[in-house]
């Protein structure tokens, strides 16, 4: 059963004067931020049924996930895997830091779609991290957001809200508590 989680604010969140998401990195944001998550996890998700749509209903679930490095650290993969209604699922996440912004772009494609979805960007501040992006969702224009929480990295957190007013209010829709596979 997933652990409680201390509350964390979202970071407001920024425009440059052209509409586009003004992202900053923290002081403490490094190529190392993702070093805990190497290796194999087992996941306990909690899906929202529908997102954006007032709904209350939340579908739990396991699956899997492997993380890698590449790119001499400056990025890792990983490999996601569950079982949706008895239909195998694959999803994968790209990782890059870049050494001068010194932010992190997170890449997510999925064996339903078959391409790569805009990154969310963002960096870690200490062990809670929040990544943004611009996004559409059901033909409406939305703000996304991941977090990480890794102030305990055997059992990380990784959540995921939407927000259709610009960051003024947010839905969070999926959480997956992590822990570590045993060798």
């Amino acid at each position: 059963m997933p652990r409680a989680i201390n509350p964390i604010e979202i970071p407001e969140v920024s425009f440059t004067s052209t509409g586009e998401l003004l992202i900053t990195a923290s002081a403490t944001s490094s190529k190392h931020d993702f070093d805990f998550y190497e290796g194999q996890w087992k996941l306990h998700n909690r899906k929202l049924k529908s997102r954006l749509a007032n709904c209350t209903e939340w579908v739990e679930f396991e699956s899997t996930q492997e993380m890698h490095r590449v790119l001499q650290g400056l990025g890792n993969i990983d490999n996601y895997l569950a079982t949706f209604d008895g239909v195998p699922f694959e999803g994968m996440s790209v990782r890059l830091f870049n050494p001068t912004t010194r932010l992190w772009s997170i890449y997510w494609a999925d064996s339903n779609a078959g391409r790569l979805d805009p990154p969310v960007v963002g960096s870690f501040d200490q062990d809670v991290a929040h990544f943004f992006a611009k996004d559409i969702f059901d033909g409406r224009e939305i703000l996304v957001v991941f977090r990480w929480d890794a102030r305990d990295k055997e059992n990380p957190v990784w959540s995921q809200a939407f927000s259709a007013d610009n960051g003024e209010s947010w839905e969070w829709n999926w959480y997956m508590h992590f822990s570590r596979m045993n060798s």
